[in-house]
């Protein structure tokens, strides 16, 4: 039999050729469910030559292949078995093929159907990136990651890449957090494309309703993941107008957009905040990460050794510009958060009396070094770990709030700070519990007043008696002129975060009553001191420059004479340079 002829005889052709025939012919309604060509293959088939009709004796076995891929016995004779395709040629249970033999042909080579299972493509890859997320959540590996990536190809399914990263991340700690936006960053246009990465953060703000289910700060997690992206260049700021336009106003993913942008993005400092969210979480990568977050992390133990002592100095002594000092000499602006936890921490186990020195120097630090995000921050850190911190002390939590409404009533905080605070912790935990009370206590009647004597040492003064305080103090002075005498009450007011309203009044007083020498000896001797800082100063200069309009009405020199202040502070070094850098813009413009 020539190949070319495939595996039926003449005989066997012309069999199937009458088959389909009568197939034509007769519709299925005419004859039984089997088809004809079915019921061919299931009848004895034709006597070959010498009468002996191919087929195996009844010891004969034929096996098959199933769906499944497993070997299956077929009935005897072949035929009839569900699933099989019956007996399509008798074989002589003594016939076999030599595959010596010169005539032999392999298209006389016994053959099996094997069932293929259907599988889908996107189903496939999830399982594959499933394997490469583990396996880089254990090792820390980028450059593994990225070559396995590679090879598994199917670009066009990074986007699933991407959500499924993010995840899986989101369900573990910090230091899944941070690797994952590590290795989206590292992944960028190399092996990721920036349309890829636009499209994995929409699937992911689409499911943002279903994590919400497992992940109770799912809404949280995610806006950091988005605004990392976007201080990482990964993402288009353009991004997140065009998302929350795109998704329901009523879904968690639009929840998602708004606070990476309210929270995180618009906040002053908002790189280095979200930056160092996931920072304490250190992990093992090849590529040279991994050495960098060891050398951060030393930098952080080393910080958080050096600050306890700081903070108990502080305790001991009560001298805010020694320890402003010895935090500048630190050089390390990004951990004054964890200073904050640490101090409050530290203040908690402690009397009245340092949990009183405690706000007042969180009054201070936020004039001279905290922005507001570093203070809230700090805050978020500590309510955090509010059910911790209750172990240990166990009237954790009203204290915790104390702070809280202290740092609003004293402007560190703005009230709006608490909704966005409690946004960021975990909801009906300890700590949004916290916030709550705080915002109770800073709605109570007379509120103010309580709140400054919460610890019991404190003043108690209200914002306008403070300013009265100073006013007086500097009337006293006029009449003395004793320098020494002066600086002596501005130390002993206890407020130096109201230090700048002392420069303020200070330069009004000379202005109206042309108290110039008196004033600039005051000033000097303060800041040469250390009573009043630069920064304090600066804010001083800065509320008169804002309020010159309205003091030009009283007194016509007014301008004139806060020229000649600004040139004496400048020379002495009493301001910061970006006021006068700010001045001198102000001048061109004008």
């Amino acid at each position: 039999m020539a190949s070319n002829e495939g595996f039926l005889t003449d005989e066997q052709r012309e069999m199937m050729k009458v088959a389909t025939e009568n197939a034509v012919n007769n519709p299925p309604a005419q004859r039984p469910h089997s088809s004809l060509l079915s019921e061919h293959m299931h009848k004895p088939s034709a006597t070959a030559a010498g009468g002996k009709a191919y087929g195996g004796g009844s010891n004969a076995v034929k096996h098959r292949r199933s769906h499944a891929g497993k070997s299956v016995r077929a009935k005897k004779d072949g035929c009839g078995g569900k699933g099989t395709w019956g007996k399509l040629i008798d074989i002589d249970a003594d016939y076999h093929i030599d595959r010596n033999d010169p005539n032999y042909d392999s298209g006389e080579e016994p053959f099996e159907l094997v069932g293929a299972t259907v599988s889908d493509p996107l189903d496939d890859y999830k399982k594959a990136v499933a394997s490469i997320i583990n396996e880089y959540f254990s090792t820390g590996d980028v450059d593994v990651a990225a070559a396995d990536l590679i090879e598994l190809g199917s670009s066009e399914y990074h986007p699933y890449f991407i959500k499924r990263l993010v995840s899986v991340s989101m369900d573990r700690h910090d230091k899944e957090k941070e690797m994952a936006s590590v290795l989206l960053s590292s992944l960028y246009t190399d092996v990721i494309n920036p349309s890829h990465i636009r499209d994995g953060f929409v699937l992911l703000l689409e499911s943002a309703d279903d994590f919400v289910v497992d992940i109770p700060d799912a809404v949280n997690v995610l806006a950091l993941f988005l605004a990392r992206a976007v201080v990482d260049d990964i993402l288009p700021p353009a991004f997140l107008p065009r998302a929350s336009k795109a998704l329901p106003v009523s879904s968690k993913g639009y929840q998602v957009v708004q606070t990476a942008e309210k929270s995180y993005l618009s906040a002053a400092h908002h790189a280095e905040l979200v930056e160092r969210r996931w920072l304490d979480a250190s992990f093992s990568d090849p590529s040279g990460e991994s050495g960098r977050q060891e050398m951060e992390d030393e930098k952080l133990k080393r910080f958080k050794e050096e600050v306890v002592t700081i903070i108990h100095e502080y305790f001991n002594s009560d001298d805010i510009p020694e320890l402003i000092r010895s935090l500048e000499d630190l050089g390390a602006p990004e951990y004054n958060p964890i200073f904050l936890k640490k101090l409050v921490t530290l203040a908690l186990d402690r009397k009245n009396r340092e949990k009183e020195m405690a706000s007042v120097l969180l009054s201070s630090l936020h004039i001279e070094m905290f922005t507001t995000e570093d203070v809230a921050d700090g805050f978020v850190m500590l309510l955090e770990s509010a059910e911790d911190t209750a172990l240990d002390i166990l009237d954790a939590s009203n204290e915790l709030a104390l702070f809280l409404a202290r740092a609003v009533i004293d402007d560190v905080l703005a009230p709006y700070s608490l909704e966005e605070i409690s946004s960021r912790l975990v909801p009906n935990s300890s700590g949004t519990e916290t916030v709550k009370m705080a915002r109770s206590l800073i709605f109570a009647r007379h509120a103010g007043e309580r709140l400054l004597r919460c610890w019991g040492g404190g003043t108690g003064w209200a914002v306008e008696d403070a300013k009265d305080k100073i006013l007086n103090l500097l009337e006293e002075y006029e009449s003395s002129g004793l320098v020494s005498e002066a600086c002596k009450c501005i130390h002993e007011l206890g407020m130096p975060f109201f230090n700048h309203e002392v420069v303020k009044k200070a330069l009004v007083m000379a202005m109206e009553k042309k108290k110039d020498k008196i004033v600039v000896e005051l000033l000097q001797e303060s800041f040469g001191e250390g009573l009043i800082t630069i920064n304090q100063m600066t804010k001083g200069f800065t509320r008169v420059k804002d309020g010159l309009e309205d003091l030009a009405l009283d007194i016509p020199n007014a301008k004139e004479k806060f020229s000649e202040y600004v040139e004496h502070a400048k020379k002495n070094g009493w301001v910061s340079s970006s006021f006068v850098t700010s001045l001198t813009e102000d001048a061109k413009l004008g």
